[in-house]
């Protein structure tokens, strides 16, 4: 996977939160929670998008296909969704404190094979003395 560059990453750091302010996923009843997490992103308390993503790629490499925002339970969690080289989808949790994976899920992609089983090894043929 080519190296992120901070133009990129800004920029998709702009465009998620742009996103995130306009999502219904982010609205709550009373409309707070972008504030929220404007006010927990300048108080340190979350990672920016950016950081996340840099981390992210070094153990997690693919393309970002989503990414959002969620107070879950009273935590902030980044939702990211990947397209990685070798399988289908996976979706990601991430803890937006300090970017750790909470919650791994993979979609396969129709006609990915399974992963391959072993075949038992072959049973070694009896000696004379174990026939008789």
């Amino acid at each position: 996977m080519k190296t992120l560059t901070m133009k990129t990453l800004t920029l998709l750091s702009f465009c998620a939160i742009t996103a995130l302010s306009a999502s219904p996923a982010m609205a709550s009843s009373d409309g707070r929670d972008a504030e929220r997490a404007r006010t927990a992103l300048a108080a340190g308390e979350i990672l920016p998008l950016s950081t996340v993503l840099q981390r992210l790629s070094a153990q997690h490499p693919g393309h970002v296909l989503e990414a959002e925002l969620d107070l879950e339970q009273n935590r902030w969690v980044y939702d990211i969704k990947l397209l990685p080289p070798q399988s289908g989808v996976v979706r990601l949790e991430l803890d937006a404190r300090d970017a750790s994976v909470l919650q791994r899920r993979e979609k396969r992609r129709s006609g990915t094979p399974a992963p391959a089983v072993q075949p038992a090894a072959p049973a070694a043929p009896a000696t004379p003395a174990q026939a008789n």
